[in-house]
């Protein structure tokens, strides 16, 4: 299932991944330096407790409305829906109403290939670069990176120890946008 067109033209090129690593403080503080209208938010934070997840991801539903940014739950579209989020990014392959987006991480050809039949709206794909959140991965490299994103028929957003200094090579490589915890949170 393609993007549904409302959403093709407002799809943001730049993405702030949450991560427990990064305190409340720092992470509000990287939400209110994301361009307004212009990026999204994933919102994971899978190892926190439930209550606190839900009251955390509360706080960043208010700044992300106020801010015009796209808000992204790591989970299942029925979560999505119940917390009122523009979509949810994972694996959960079921649609729960065509408005939501759908984001799906992809590591290789595989995951790229069950994307695409899953009909994610666009995915993360990744790592690109070394990461501090994931050290001793294996990383895909500008030549392995523009090889899978070839192989997307969905836009495709690079992550993986990817900063505000590399978005110029990114395009070229079969990139729409590109993501981070620490290129974002950290200052």
């Amino acid at each position: 299932m393609a993007m549904q067109r409302r959403h093709r033209k407002k799809l943001p090129t730049i993405w702030l991944m949450t991560d427990e690593r990064v305190g409340e403080s720092a992470l509000l503080a990287a939400i209110d330096r994301l361009p307004k209208g212009r990026a999204g938010v994933i919102f994971r934070h899978y190892r926190t407790a439930a209550a606190e997840r839900r009251a955390l991801f509360d706080r960043v539903a208010r700044m992300a409305r106020r801010r015009r940014l796209v808000l992204m739950l790591g989970g299942t579209a029925a979560q999505a829906r119940a917390w009122r989020a523009d979509g949810w990014h994972g694996r959960d392959r079921r649609r729960d109403g065509k408005t939501l987006l759908h984001s799906r991480p992809v590591h290789d050809k595989r995951q790229m290939a069950e994307a695409a039949r899953a009909g994610a709206d666009f995915v993360f794909l990744s790592p690109l670069f070394p990461t501090r959140s994931h050290p001793g991965s294996l990383v895909l490299g500008r030549a392995g990176f523009a090889a899978l994103a070839r192989l997307a028929p969905m836009p495709v957003i690079a992550l993986g120890g990817v900063r505000a200094a590399h978005r110029h090579m990114l395009a070229g490589m079969g990139a729409s946008g590109w993501g981070a915890i620490d290129g974002l949170s950290v200052e």
